[in-house]
């Protein structure tokens, strides 16, 4: 059921406190910084269009006028050659500009939230339920109706209450 007419696109130029992101798989390299995660895997430096993509600006602007864009993502060790091209490129370029990480470990604990999707939260009213397909390609979102807000606010405070922030889990278990 659809609740919203703006795009996915749209919310994060008009919502208003905060957003939050939560990502569950280990492979999003069909999605989009095709070229980056290709340069990573061979060694080469970061490309220039990677450093400067549009999402810094999203997100730089935001956080300029005092809103939040922060995300958990639920892994577990050892890194897929995706989630070390994602944290070790993506996350540390995107704190640059004010988004804030979240470790969500669960390589020596249970999965506190097994059955949550991708999704994106703005403000605590709007969800964005990510749609990937088999191999982390993006197909597109679903916003959700208020019936669903309680069980994606409870996905987003179970995640926040478990989860550590980047620069300490990075510090201990980077690569």
């Amino acid at each position: 059921m659809t609740t919203s007419s703006k795009t996915l696109g749209a919310w994060f130029e008009d919502f208003g406190r905060e957003a939050f992101r939560l990502e569950t798989l280990d492979d999003y390299s069909k999605s989009g910084g095709v070229d980056a995660y290709r340069a990573f895997l061979a060694g080469e430096p970061q490309p220039e269009d990677y450093k400067t993509a549009g999402w810094m600006t999203t997100v730089g602007d935001a956080v300029a006028t005092g809103k939040r864009i922060y995300r958990v993502h639920i892994l577990a060790r050892p890194l897929t050659d995706y989630l070390r091209f994602e944290l070790s490129w993506g996350y540390r370029r995107n704190m640059t500009a004010g988004e804030e990480f979240f470790i969500l470990d669960t390589t020596t604990q249970e999965n506190p939230i097994p059955d949550a999707p991708d999704f994106w939260l703005f403000d605590e009213r709007v969800i964005g339920a990510m749609n990937y397909d088999g191999e982390g390609k993006y197909l597109g979102a679903d916003f959700l109706g208020e019936d669903q807000l309680s069980r994606f606010l409870a996905y987003r405070d179970t995640a926040m209450a478990q989860a550590a922030p980047f620069a300490d889990w990075w510090a201990k278990y980077g690569e």
